[in-house]
């Protein structure tokens, strides 16, 4: 008689990636990631409140992985994104343009309900789950 006992509990469903990566964006992290002056694991994304708009996206280097990031890897490069802006960047497209005045990672977010004139905040809302 087998007396070998299965588990009713049902496996989990996998987690969808938060975010993801243009060519252009991958290959700016990976240039940051190795002039970098100590050594990095990636950038860290996420959200802060204030600007025109209410709130505004956030990089930097990142030299360790915190317990609570959410780890996106895509395309041959790390991104944490903090754990408070995971519902806000859920779905979110990251991507890099340069051009005579400017260089800069530009977010397509599809949880973006407005945006200020000059581009330096955004209105956000949770994404429904």
């Amino acid at each position: 008689m087998d007396t070998t006992v299965q588990s009713s509990k049902p496996k989990p469903r996998p987690r969808p990636q938060v975010m993801k990566l243009t060519e252009a964006a991958a290959q700016r992290i990976t240039e940051l990631t190795k002039r970098a002056d100590s050594e990095i694991v990636g950038l860290r994304v996420g959200i802060k409140n204030g600007g025109c708009a209410g709130q505004s996206y956030t990089v930097e280097y990142a030299h360790e992985i915190r317990p609570t990031d959410e780890v996106v890897e895509d395309r041959g490069v790390k991104i944490l994104v903090d754990p408070k802006a995971v519902l806000f960047l859920l779905g979110t497209e990251m991507d890099y343009k340069a051009d005579k005045m400017q260089a800069q990672f530009i977010f397509n977010n599809p949880n973006q309900v407005s945006a200020c004139g000059c581009g330096e905040s955004v209105q956000l809302t949770p994404a429904k789950v």
